[in-house]
């Protein structure tokens, strides 16, 4: 078969299969280096997102900015989101190499920034650097799958983006631990970046190679379209307005609802304009995946980031065994992302992540049962472990699908929309779940066996019941996701 110069079709060339009688995978040789690096990529981010959690606090004390604390997180995701959709215009009408290579290097400026920092808002500045080129990779890491690889290898890639969280989600915060106890919390930022020559030196040459150029879909000939100013500009829109709205659910005063109503008043337009049509209603197809990864991820990760507070403080146990009861969750999310990527269980699929996300509903309605002393504290490492079972099967195939329903032109822009779900609804599901909690006598109860600040049982059950139904509701969102044309 005769493969097209990449000069000719805006195309790169796909590489030589492998000899008959051998089953190519994604660790053969064509795609062996190119594998690894991207890989170690997603290893890089895992380890930031581990070892930073753990230094932050520190960081926060050290320079007199607690009161700023959620700042150094809203700000990475709001300018995260506006990489995402830049990243997915930049992949289509220029190819994934460029915004890679600049989101790695910003990701790296922006952990130098926030390890150097004298002041909480340099502090946060960095952050927010580090969460645009966040952006700028996922999304041309999607692009660079849907490209380089055929059909029925990307199962096996997405199963190596979850299994590359493994290491760093047991090793970082220990590591990170140490480094802030015996070096100080800046050496945790200034380490990072220099993990970044591995990823690229493996990637970025295979990326050049068989990834880069703009794809040019049928009827559109010549130099490839422009960047669409109008989605550039709805991309500011939705990161302004999910970091006001952001801020208003954790200010609960009434001169909040000013910042409230104009987040949501930008939000709401950037929404639909960058999201498929028919997102918000479950529209099968396309629709329905990008809607699926947002509800699946948004109601496990807000409720996931109440599950240490509520050991420490309901069941008394130290922040290290209550960080180690979710730490069994990263082998079994792999384990389901292994799953997904079998070629016998591709006829299975809509099936597999409908199982995985009542996995999901019954580990986060399992979680505050542990709120009664009779029921064991480990309850929660168990229901976790399914949980993320059920996630490894829902993330990896909504990866799978979006790639295999979009047009090669159209892989950007859509792997933007899909990261925009998943990110958008994670701060939504947070700050309501966070007002919930507030609401109901968060960090305003003190624990009697420990002594320490908790909070009243009922302000968790406000947090983890209502991420159960979201997560159902998601069940019902994946029995949509095959179009019927």
């Amino acid at each position: 078969m005769t493969v097209s110069e990449p000069r000719d079709t805006g195309v790169a060339a796909v590489p030589p299969a492998a000899p008959p009688g051998k089953p190519e995978t994604v660790l053969s040789r064509a795609h062996r280096a190119l594998s690894i690096g991207i890989v170690s990529v997603i290893v890089l981010i895992a380890f930031e997102a581990t070892a930073v959690g753990t230094a932050m606090p520190v960081a926060a004390r050290e320079l007199d900015g607690v009161s700023l604390y959620a700042f150094a997180f809203s700000g990475y995701f709001t300018t995260s989101l506006f990489g995402m959709v830049l990243s997915g215009q930049w992949s289509d009408r220029r190819g994934p190499l460029a915004p890679l290579t600049w989101g790695i290097g910003s990701f790296a400026a922006g952990l130098l920034v926030s390890g150097t920092a004298g002041t909480m808002w340099l502090f946060i500045l960095g952050r927010a650097v580090q969460g645009f080129g966040g952006g700028l990779v996922i999304v041309a890491l999607y692009v660079v799958v849907g490209r380089a690889y055929p059909e029925r290898l990307r199962p096996a890639i997405m199963a190596g983006f979850a299994a590359g969280w493994i290491v760093p989600s047991i090793v970082g915060p220990l590591a990170s631990g140490a480094v802030t106890e015996h070096l100080g919390w800046r050496w945790v930022f200034v380490g990072i970046p220099v993990l970044v020559v591995l990823p690229l030196a493996l990637a970025l040459p295979q990326i050049r190679d068989r990834a880069s150029g703009p794809v040019r879909g049928p009827g559109a000939p010549g130099e490839p379209a422009s960047f669409d100013r109008r989605r550039i500009r709805l991309a500011l829109a939705i990161s302004l307005g999910a970091g006001l709205l952001q801020y208003a659910a954790q200010d609960l005063r009434w001169t909040s609802l000013l910042p409230g109503a104009a987040g949501a008043a930008l939000l709401v337009p950037a929404v639909l304009g960058l999201l498929p049509r028919g997102t918000c209603r479950a529209a099968r197809g396309l629709p329905s995946v990008v809607l699926l990864r947002g509800v699946a991820a948004g109601s496990f990760i807000a409720a996931e980031s109440f599950v240490p507070l509520m050991l420490v403080t309901q069941r008394g146990l130290s922040p290290t065994l209550a960080g180690f009861s979710l730490a069994a969750g990263g082998l079994t999310w792999a384990g389901g992302s292994w799953v997904q990527s079998r070629a016998r269980l591709e006829p299975y699929r809509e099936r597999l992540m409908t199982l995985g996300m009542v996995l999901v509903a019954a580990a986060v309605a399992t979680a505050p049962s542990v709120l009664i002393d009779a029921v064991p504290a480990w309850t929660v490492a168990v229901a976790w472990a399914f949980g993320c079972f059920g996630m490894g099967l829902v993330i990896s195939s909504t990866s799978v699908l979006l790639l295999k329903l979009s047009a090669p032109e159209e892989a950007g822009t859509n792997s933007a929309a899909l990261q925009i779900s998943d990110g958008l609804c994670n701060v939504l599901l947070l700050a309501a779940g966070g007002a919930a909690f507030a609401a109901l006598g968060g960090g305003t109860v003190t624990h009697t066996a420990t002594g320490t600040t908790g909070s009243h049982p009922a302000a968790f059950a406000a947090v983890f019941l209502p991420m159960a139904a979201v997560a159902l509701l998601g069940a019902w969102v994946a029995t949509r996701l095959r179009d019927p044309r």
